[in-house]
């Protein structure tokens, strides 16, 4: 399994999960869980923070759980990692990444189930400035087409 650690300090702190199958949760303390995935679950993890002027940081990673002995990325407050395939850091480029994953949810597909190459080339064009292709009913049902043929 994967761990995400998830906290919320009121208008400090706030880790969360944008997307994701949470396959367990433990509570660790009022402000604390932990939030498990299985392997080849596919889930968004949020963090900012903020001071008494406004937000001073944003991230958002798109993640894949790793199975036992598969090579993966080390993330913070991840363990023990996961296959990265988005990352992006600064307020702009994460509203960026969660408008992209409320187009996928409008195209009336769960993100978790949206093709990993779709996470990867946001990253690379929301990275680069640039507009990305819109992750569309179509598109997902050659991903799943591809996915079959590989099973």
């Amino acid at each position: 399994m994967t761990d995400v650690e998830l906290i919320w300090i009121s208008q400090r702190l706030e880790h969360r999960i944008r997307f994701g199958r949470i396959a367990g949760e433990r509570i660790v303390t009022p402000r604390t869980r932990i939030a498990s995935f299985l392997p080849g679950a596919i889930f968004a993890f949020t963090r900012w923070s903020s001071n008494d002027y406004g937000t001073v940081h944003s991230r958002i990673d798109i993640l894949r759980a790793t199975s036992p002995g598969e090579a993966y990325t080390t993330a913070p407050f991840v363990r023990p990692g996961g296959e990265l395939l988005l990352s992006l850091q600064g307020s702009p480029k994460v509203a960026a990444a969660l408008a992209a994953i409320d187009a996928v949810e409008s195209a009336g597909v769960d993100p978790c189930d949206a093709a990993p190459d779709h996470w990867r080339h946001l990253h690379n064009r929301i990275s680069a400035g640039e507009a990305a292709r819109p992750y569309t009913a179509e598109r997902h049902a050659a991903w799943l087409k591809r996915k079959a043929l590989d099973q």
